[in-house]
């Protein structure tokens, strides 16, 4: 874990692929109330344990009732870096679908109709970089369902690197490729604009590919 900022309201940091976002026994906000010496860490929004990033949480109870408005409002901007097995076609567009969870077997489907049980799920895309059978995408998400990148793309026969469970179940790949690479959004307490980049590790598959500056 690396903390890529902090002040009163707020902390910034890496969460590495595996640990979870959520407040549980080894998860985010539990290792950044030690690293920080502090209670008041208040989760904000959720990354899957298998993926890694940026993430935000609130340092008090309003930063984070502000915070999670604009989520609901969608004022807060999330981009993410997938490298996925083939090459999307075209390069460059959007992906909308109705998706369902199956609470059972703990995986989420695009349904084939608009239901109770199905929520929304819209996301942009950009072709970056090709390499050895494998494209790096850079992905804007509009809605932030369960595993919806992992889906959206796995529904049209393009898994991301290293996922087993909606792609190849024997990908030698690992973890998988997935990182979330860019957060934006106002400071709770100051207004200001914030906007935090930080690029995956130089592991597989990312050292394949020209990854993005900014």
């Amino acid at each position: 874990m690396e903390i890529v900022y902090q002040d009163n309201r707020i902390v910034v940091a890496l969460k590495p692929a595996g640990v979870l976002s959520t407040d549980e026994p080894g998860g985010m906000p539990s290792l950044l109330r030690q690293a920080l010496g502090t209670d008041c860490i208040r989760t904000v929004h959720r990354l899957d344990a298998q993926t890694g990033g940026l993430m935000v949480f609130a340092r008090s109870r309003k930063a984070a009732s502000l915070l999670s408005q604009q989520l609901r409002e969608r004022q807060f901007s999330k981009d993410y870096l997938a490298a996925v097995h083939g090459t999307p076609q075209p390069p460059s567009g959007q992906l909308r679908d109705l998706l369902g969870r199956d609470s059972v077997r703990r995986i989420t489907y695009v349904a084939d109709g608009p239901s109770s049980e199905t929520r929304e799920a819209l996301l942009s895309y950009e072709t970056l970089d090709r390499a050895a059978g494998l494209s790096l995408l850079r992905i804007h998400l509009y809605t932030g369902r369960t595993h919806q990148i992992r889906v959206q793309f796995a529904s049209r026969g393009m898994p991301l690197a290293g996922d087993r469970k909606y792609g190849l179940p024997d990908d030698p790949i690992a973890p998988l490729a997935l990182w979330a690479y860019r957060l934006s959004f106002t400071h709770p307490e100051t207004g200001r604009e914030m906007t935090f980049t930080h690029l995956p590790p130089q592991t597989e598959p990312w050292t394949r590919f020209a990854l993005p500056l900014t």
